[in-house]
């Protein structure tokens, strides 16, 4: 048998150059993160040789590198052996978003589900509070935020950062979508069989709404993990910070620790997003699609 030859087709020049553009900014967004990463494994005198201006410690050039002259694992064993506040903060971080994720699952959820599968009086106009209270910046929500919190007397807890999370307005803008494209043939089949309202919803709801919920979690993820103003304005106690205000009171006589905290720092969401890319982009679509 004579086996055909596949032909590869020239690629345009449209498309070349659209691939270089884009390998172009790959690269120009990979640069800082590959040079934070070398600095990471730089010992304290080649850090401060290479970095002096930034470090506001001379007014030598910037001299970065890719590579380290001389290589050292002594920035890692420092954080990991002796620096114990930055783990605190790490448990803190996890401790406060974890409950801030699992509290928006019960809270965010069914309040999706009702807007989008159920019909009640002032639904709109509920709906547009929400909508309004997700453009407005924390700035604008933080004395009244504080006033609340300090009259519950839960200022300087976790619960400070946790409850005003649980009941963000987003998780459920997002979820809302993804519920409200659920076929109603599906939902009144399964009333037919006699499934009532929470079966419907546990069986049917979450499974077919699965991408949005996913991609609320993700994304809350992302913001909590990384939120400063919360935990700044409502904890007081540094015991009780998250890692997010680490990096910002690195100061520069220990700033390899800066460098390797960064990695440790962004590998929780880097992760998180490669695992769960298909998630975002499926809730990022439907988000801004209107039948």
């Amino acid at each position: 048998m004579v086996r055909k030859q596949r032909r590869f087709k020239t690629p345009s020049p449209k498309k070349l150059v659209g691939a270089f553009l884009l390998v172009i900014c790959l690269l120009f967004v990979l640069f800082p993160l590959l040079l934070m990463a070398a600095a990471s494994f730089m010992p304290e005198d080649e850090l401060a040789r290479r970095y002096l201006a930034v470090l506001e410690l001379g007014r030598e050039p910037v001299l970065p590198a890719l590579v380290p002259d001389f290589p050292s694992l002594k920035p890692y064993a420092d954080l990991f052996l002796r620096s114990p506040g930055f783990f605190v903060m790490f448990w803190n971080s996890c401790l406060q978003v974890l409950c801030v994720l699992a509290g928006q699952l019960l809270v965010g959820m069914p309040a999706a589900w009702a807007f989008a599968r159920y019909d009640f009086r002032f639904k709109k106009t509920i709906f547009l509070l929400y909508l309004i209270l997700l453009v407005m910046p924390f700035q604008v929500m933080m004395v009244p935020s504080y006033l609340v919190l300090d009259r519950f007397r839960i200022l300087d807890t976790h619960l400070a950062v946790i409850l005003p999370g649980i009941f963000s307005t987003f998780p459920v803008y997002i979820m809302e979508k993804f519920f409200e494209s659920i076929p109603k043939s599906f939902l009144e089949a399964a009333r037919i069989d006699g499934g009532g309202e929470w079966t419907i919803f546990l069986r049917i709801g979450v499974p077919m709404g699965f991408p949005g919920i996913m991609t609320a979690l993700l994304l809350d993820f992302f913001e909590y993990w990384n939120a400063l103003e919360q935990p700044l304005t409502f904890l007081k106690n540094k015991q009780l910070w998250p890692l997010s205000l680490y990096l910002p009171n690195v100061t520069a006589d220990n700033a390899s620790l800066a460098f390797v905290a960064g990695l440790v720092t962004m590998a929780p969401p880097v992760l998180l997003y490669l695992n769960g890319q298909t998630y975002l982009e499926e809730g990022i679509a439907s988000s801004g699609i209107k039948e």
